[in-house]
């Protein structure tokens, strides 16, 4: 876009927000390496009230990356991380990044049959996974892997919060089980990070063009595959979101990790972009209220990335317990809709500013957003990023633009979207045109100053609490079930602007529909087990006889079909 005219929406922009962007030719590492030579003394990292300062965090991430260099991981090999919100997930994040490895993030309440298809998918060779699921990770039928490296979670706390989870009293029991479990057979991960040699700084790092991350994604089909990000997408979004919120002061502000690192959204704005302006990152494993309040005392916020429910349940926690959130100037909300209502809540509670984004795995994941600043529109996802073009056009033909006001598929381009699915593709062409633009499979309408609403989606995922579900994956599980012929999974709405997963079903006999629920939880996350069955006698189908979800949802917002027992 350089030399041409700015796009008409950067007149809505928030003041000192560029239209374009300078994207530094910069390897995420470099970003890391800057951060902890500029501010070695701020701290890095805060879990449960431990500090980590940046060159102590400098300093694990050399000697994580020189374990990792010990077992043999090469540039471009695949490291896999199934880990919750932790210091450790921070360091081996880096230190793969560090050797040239490609970081593959996984969901660590994700079962087995879903974590071996993925492991088989990208064949890591080194796994660094929190020591609960530790055994199952063992147990994977993943030929390439040849190390698991297991986490216990305690060993990060403060010293007199491990104290005191040995202590012999049931709740000390309890806490400690929900934090770290035995893994036998794994390679205990502090210690060996704390007896590897630190690779040395002259070791030879990635280049930007060099592959990053593999987030998996269903995409616009629902089928769940891993896009492929090089270092310069990465960068260009923390580029970009930096640029959007010109508010930001490097080294002073505290950013908290409520959302989950091993979706892209989290892992953005909190694994890149904190570190990238030497913020403190106080990290959560889980998004806990009592938690994060506490911390609000310890640490006030400045930044924080959430989905809706996060800031309903905060500013209601808040509110009646007297604490106080001012010292949020900032705050993003994607991955669903945000109530107008929570965002004028949130910011009367804080005096700072709530806004709505818009993004996908594809994306890096950022593409639009609402300005930070008067202009903003609640109700909207806002505009695109600097150096982030957009069309709106006909779904069945791209080459056809839509009208301002006129619904259409939302395409976009710039320098943060994907080079593409890994060994997909076929998947790959159908959603990356050959000039650049990345269609979303969500129909929007645009309006004269360039500001987006969602009102559809063509992919048929589902969202709920903020997770992406693939219907095919529940289908398949459901299918599983004897006496179940057939399944459409779909999703209808929910409490605060998330969905429920809701499944038609086809039966060949009377079954216990809790039952049939149940049975699914031994191949599926807790997130993924429909919230309701309802019981069908067919389902609608195209010509080529493909269940026509979009129809399903449609009977199922109408009640056409008898309802089975809800989840209590």
């Amino acid at each position: 876009m350089t030399g041409t005219p700015a796009p008409h929406w950067t007149h809505s922009y928030a003041p000192g927000v560029p239209a374009e962007v300078e994207v530094p030719p910069d390897a995420v590492p470099d970003l890391l390496a800057a951060a902890v030579a500029r501010f070695p003394d701020r701290p890095a990292l805060d879990f449960l009230g431990a500090s980590t300062s940046y060159a102590e965090l400098g300093s694990a991430v050399a000697r994580a990356a020189g374990l990792l260099r010990d077992l043999g991981v090469r540039p471009g090999d695949r490291v896999a991380l199934v880990l919750p919100n932790c210091p450790q997930h921070v360091v081996a994040f880096h230190a793969a990044l560090r050797l040239g490895a490609v970081v593959v993030e996984h969901n660590p309440l994700y079962t087995a049959d879903e974590l071996g298809a993925q492991f088989r998918d990208h064949g890591a060779t080194v796994a660094v996974v929190w020591d609960v699921v530790a055994p199952v990770v063992q147990g994977l039928d993943a030929p390439a892997l040849r190390t698991v490296l297991a986490v216990d979670l305690s060993r990060a706390l403060p010293l007199a919060k491990r104290l005191a989870l040995r202590l012999p009293l049931a709740r000390a029991r309890a806490t400690r089980a929900a934090m770290t479990a035995p893994a036998p057979g794994a390679t205990p991960w502090e210690a060996a990070v704390a007896g590897a040699t630190p690779l040395p700084a002259a070791h030879p790092g990635p280049v930007h063009t060099d592959v990053a991350l593999l987030q998996y994604t269903g995409g616009t089909t629902g089928s769940p595959k891993a896009a492929v990000l090089t270092h310069r997408n990465l960068v260009a979004n923390v580029t970009q979101s930096l640029a959007w919120v010109p508010g930001l002061r490097p080294g002073t502000e505290v950013f908290y990790g409520v959302l989950p690192f091993f979706h892209a959204y989290g892992l953005m704005l909190c694994l890149v972009t904190a570190l990238r302006i030497g913020a403190a990152l106080v990290l959560f494993p889980r998004f806990d209220v009592d938690q994060v309040l506490a911390a609000a005392r310890r640490r006030p916020p400045t930044f924080l990335p959430g989905v809706p429910p996060v800031y309903e349940r905060l500013a209601t926690a808040a509110a009646e317990r007297s604490v106080d959130l001012s010292t949020v100037r900032f705050a993003i909300s994607g991955a669903m809709p945000l109530p107008v209502a929570t965002a004028a809540r949130w910011e009367e509670l804080t005096g700072g500013l709530v806004v709505e984004g818009y993004g996908m795995t594809e994306a890096s994941p950022i593409a639009l957003g609402n300005p930070m600043g008067p202009t903003r529109r609640p109700g909207t996802v806002g505009l695109p990023y600097p150096s982030t073009q957009m069309r709106v056009v006909d779904p069945e033909d791209p080459a056809v633009d839509r009208a301002p006001g006129e619904r259409g598929e939302l395409l976009v381009r710039g320098p943060q979207v994907f080079s593409g699915y890994w060994n997909r593709p076929e998947e790959t062409a159908a959603v990356l045109l050959a000039d650049g633009w990345l269609r979303t499979g969500d129909i929007v309408v645009a309006d004269v100053d360039g500001f987006v609403t969602v009102v559809d989606r063509i992919k048929e995922l589902v969202i709920t609490g903020g997770f992406n579900v693939h219907p095919s994956e529940v289908e398949d599980a459901l299918k599983a079930v004897d006496g179940v012929t057939d399944a459409a999974v779909v999703g209808l709405p929910g409490a605060s602007g998330s969905e429920e997963v809701v499944a038609a079903v086809v039966l060949s006999r009377p079954l216990d529909l809790d039952a049939v629920r149940e049975a699914t939880r031994a191949s599926l996350a807790a997130y993924k087990v429909p919230r309701r069955l309802v019981v069908v006698e067919d389902l609608p189908r195209s010509q080529i006889g493909k269940v026509l979800r979009r129809q399903v949802r449609a009977q199922l917002l109408a009640g056409s079909a008898q309802p089975g027992t809800p989840e209590p």
